[in-house]
């Protein structure tokens, strides 16, 4: 089971606590640091200092590390014209050395497209079919070749699809609870699928859909990694975690129904039943940003049970 760091830094983050995270990401052996790719804060906190854009603040975290895997979950594809988000995602693999990954998917936040005027169109879901059909197809162009594409909402002549990323196939992630349509895209277009804050029989029950949309489609199910996010609050013992609880304003009881959180022995035998329906990746929502204690139990005590 690999074990990578996911973060929401527009409850409120600055660039450097973001690299404070991938630092400790890296040096605890974890597989990956990911963010969401959001301009406004949820809920009731005050998100200071404001957002922090994803793509580039993962091209700063290129420079900065060394190893670990780097990407979103997920971005938005009402947030970027597809042609321009190729060029920004290959040009940060290129600049980590081929370590990116792109979590795309459908926008649903409308509150924040109000607040940065950016357009909430109504038809989000075939923006973001056609969006991976012009990210993948610009990235699997052959070099000297053009590409190009005429949809409903993008229109694409010739273009030279450049520049192309130091990985021959950036990985692409697409998630969602979807029922027909979300497994489709994945079937088509995924290298892996995610499946966000469930629990293990409604990843089980989606996890069977995405194989059986693969299966229909001429593709190897395996071929696909299934994943989850989940919130993470472990502690050494029961006071630690009522602590780290606390400090994201959320109820243990509630974290231990529907995310990983209890001692290290609860939440690794929580993964280990994950891993038998499927999962191979799990990516830990880190809320408190400044418990670099937090990584550090968790990379000591569940990480190195799991490896």
């Amino acid at each position: 089971m690999d074990l990578r760091i996911f973060t929401e830094p527009q409850q409120g983050a600055t660039y450097d606590t973001l690299l404070s995270v991938a630092k400790a990401t890296e040096d605890l052996g974890f597989e990956g640091f990911f963010r969401s790719d959001h301009y406004l804060k949820m809920g009731a906190v005050d998100g200071l200092p404001g957002p922090t854009d994803a793509w580039i603040t993962l091209a700063g975290l290129a420079r900065e590390t060394r190893r670990i895997r780097l990407g979103t979950l997920m971005t938005a594809a009402t947030f970027r014209i597809p042609g321009v988000l190729a060029i920004q995602v290959a040009q940060v693999d290129q600049m980590s050395g081929g370590r990116v990954e792109l979590g795309l998917g459908a926008g649903w936040f409308e509150e924040e497209h109000k607040a940065y005027g950016i357009p909430f169109p109504k038809q989000k879901f075939g923006r973001l079919e056609e969006q991976l059909e012009v990210i993948t197809g610009l990235w699997g162009t052959e070099a000297g070749a053009t590409f190009s594409f005429h949809g409903e909402y993008y229109d694409l002549t010739d273009s030279p699809a450049l520049p192309k990323p130091a990985q021959a196939r950036i990985p692409v992630l697409i998630g969602g609870h979807g029922a027909t349509r979300t497994p489709r895209l994945a079937a088509r277009y995924a290298d892996e699928f995610n499946m966000p804050f469930a629990s293990i029989e409604d990843s089980e029950r989606q996890f069977g859909r995405v194989r059986a949309a693969a299966t229909e489609a001429g593709r190897d199910a395996d071929a696909l990694t299934y994943s989850n996010a989940l919130v993470a609050c472990v502690g050494k013992d029961d006071q630690e975690v009522a602590r780290r609880a606390a400090v994201i304003g959320r109820d243990v009881d509630e974290l231990k129904a529907n995310g990983l959180a209890g001692s290290p022995a609860e939440v690794v035998d929580k993964i280990g039943r994950y891993a038998e329906i499927g999962s191979r990746r799990v990516y830990l929502q880190i809320l408190d940003l400044h418990d670099l204690d937090h990584l550090e139990l968790i990379s000591a005590q569940v990480q190195s049970q799991l490896t």
